[in-house]
Parts: structure tokens; C-alpha cells; sequence
């Protein structure tokens, strides 16, 4: 059942949108943007050409409409209702760059593929950013969740944030400003990220190179990195690991529709054949309610849910 309606949305905004250059999409399918390749439509997505073209957006955006900012889609689970308003989609060619901007320093398009930057930095003999060739993301979604992996974390590297707010203006955060946690932040609300400028450390190529092999070594052996999944389900509580809990819960291969905890990672949710993201989150709140029952821990998601339930298909979050 279609749960929203683009085409509308587009012709309401009307004249308002004449000087955007960027591509508007009414009823834009999101299981081919998220990595768990499920979940409803976007009632309208935009991609900006630019920043430039960004700022003339959000300028002529009604503030009643709806806004919802989405990266490269792994780490992301849509609900099969869909998302109400317009769905903000960074482009590559404007968002994707990645350069060296002084001695260790480097600045990146909130687009751009976290092992991009890893790349960047060995060829340039940057130290500590080996790593981010582990992390399947983008560098806006880094930045807004302190991604990390390791036992390193993007607020260890983050000089400065450039943004633009929901009515058009940019602005420049400190990494103070960010009030970095783990696996979260907590800026102003309503700011767009489209470049991050970082700053590592000389460091020998070889030695480089070593900490990135190590990092892809053990992702390939011990994550599904060839299943459609988002990455880490749930964060790890303090002195636990997910997994383990998931594990000792019984959890391991767990499977509802076409969901599953990973056999090989349990704390990796994976699309086994056509899920649903209704199944996904479904399968993800039984883990969470057994871990409880079994150890007493609640287990937080790290997985963003976003969108409409589809009605009759609502996803009740455990409560103990």
C-alpha cells in the first residue's frame, strides 16, 4: 500500500522550486539507498547539485514541509510506510570529495566513503585514520554518530564541522560544539553536515598500510561483509559487548520473515532473502527483550529507524 504521494508534494512547492539544480524524485524507493536494501518510499528526495545549490533549497522549503537527511543508506533502516516530505540525499560529485588541506590535515564531503579519508591519509603518510577503512559509511554519518572501530573514534580527528541549518544559513562547529559521546553527538538541531576538515599525525606509510590490513583482515573474517546488513545493530552497553549478550541470549541466527542476526557476527542484522523492514525491526526488538530477560541489560539501538510503520505492521519498542 502506497503511503505517501510525491508527485503532489512536488506540484505544491510548485514555482518555489524554479532555481533549484539539483534532482527532485517524487516517491523515491529507499530499499535502493539503505544497505539492508528494504523499506517504503520517499515522498520527494532531493539531491543538491552543490552547497550552493543546498542553500537555494532550503531558502524556498516551506517550513511545514517535512525535512529528513539520509547518507549512503548503511547504517539505516526505513520503515515500509515511507517517509512524509522531502528526503535529503547528498550527491557524490558535490558532497564527495576529499582532500589534503595542510600538514595532516584533511577535509572531506559528507558524502564521501569513510575509507576514502583512510586512503587519502596512507597516501599522504597521515597517521590515525587506519581506522576508517573498516567503517562501511559515510563521513556525514561519522561525523553525527562519532563513528568508530578499533578502539579509535572520529572525535579524536575532527578539527571542524561545516553545516548548513534548516533555513538556509552555513555555519562552522567547533568539535566542541559537537558534544561528543559514544556512538553519538549532540549539535545544535536541524544542521545539515557537507564537509568535515580532520587532523592526524606524521606516521610511516608502512606502518599505515599494516593497521589497514589488520582492519580489513578482521572485518572479512568475522563480519558478513558480502550480506545486505546495516553495520553493528545495537551499541554496546557499558562493560558489555552486544554480541555477547545476543550470544548468551541465544540469539545467534535468530530469524523472523526474511531477517536474521548474522550466525557469524549475532550483533549484524541481515536481509537473508526479501525482508521486510518491518521484519528487521521486528527480529531486532525480540533480541532486545530476550538479552533483557537473559542478563538483565537493555540493549540500545545503533541502527536510525526512521519513516511510518505500514498500519496493521507496527513495531511496538520493548519496554522491561
Amino acid at each position: 500500500m502506497k503511503q505517501v504521494d510525491g508527485k503532489k508534494l512536488l506540484a505544491e512547492l510548485g514555482s518555489a522550486m524554479q532555481d533549484v539544480r539539483g534532482r527532485l524524485t517524487p516517491d523515491a524507493p529507499m530499499d535502493r539507498v539503505t544497505w539492508f536494501r528494504a523499506g517504503g518510499l520517499a515522498e520527494l528526495m532531493f539531491q543538491p547539485h552543490d552547497v550552493d545549490d543546498l542553500v537555494t533549497f532550503l531558502k524556498a522549503l516551506p517550513d511545514e514541509v517535512p525535512l529528513t537527511v539520509v547518507g549512503v543508506g548503511s547504517n539505516l533502516l526505513v520503515r515500509d510506510g515511507g517517509i512524509k516530505g522531502v528526503v535529503l540525499r547528498l550527491s557524490a560529485k558535490g558532497f564527495g570529495d576529499v582532500e589534503l588541506v595542510g600538514e595532516n590535515r584533511i577535509r572531506a564531503g559528507a558524502i564521501c566513503p569513510d575509507k576514502n579519508i583512510a586512503a587519502m591519509a596512507l597516501d599522504h603518510g597521515v597517521g590515525g585514520f587506519a581506522f576508517y577503512y573498516g567503517i562501511p559509511g559515510s563521513i556525514g554519518g561519522a561525523l553525527r554518530m562519532n563513528a568508530g572501530a578499533n578502539g579509535s573514534e572520529t572525535r579524536e580527528r575532527v578539527v571542524e564541522i561545516e553545516a548548513v541549518t534548516r533555513k538556509g544559513d552555513r555555519v562552522t562547529l567547533s568539535n566542541a560544539d559537537m558534544n561528543y559521546s559514544y556512538r553519538h553527538s549532540a549539535p545544535p538541531e536541524g544542521l545539515i553536515f557537507t564537509h568535515g576538515l580532520f587532523e592526524g599525525y606524521a606516521e610511516d606509510k608502512t606502518k599505515i598500510r599494516a593497521d589497514m590490513d589488520a582492519v580489513r583482515h578482521h572485518r572479512e573474517t568475522v563480519q558478513p561483509v558480502q550480506e545486505k546488513t546495516g553495520g553493528s545493530t545495537f551499541k554496546n552497553p557499558d562493560g558489555h559487548s552486544a554480541w555477547k549478550l545476543i550470544d548468551e541470549a541465544g540469539c545467534r541466527g535468530l530469524q523472523i520473515g526474511g531477517a536474521q542476526m548474522s550466525p557469524l557476527h549475532c550483533n549484524f542484522m541481515i536481509n537473508i532473502g526479501q525482508a521486510t523492514a518491518h521484519d528487521l525491526e521486528k527480529l531486532g526488538e525480540i533480541v532486545r527483550q530476550r538479552v533483557f530477560e537473559n542478563s538483565g541489560v537493555l540493549l540500545e539501538w545503533e541502527i536510525k529507524r526512521i519513516g511510518d510503520f505500514m498500519p496493521g505492521y507496527e513495531v511496538a519498542a520493548f519496554a522491561p
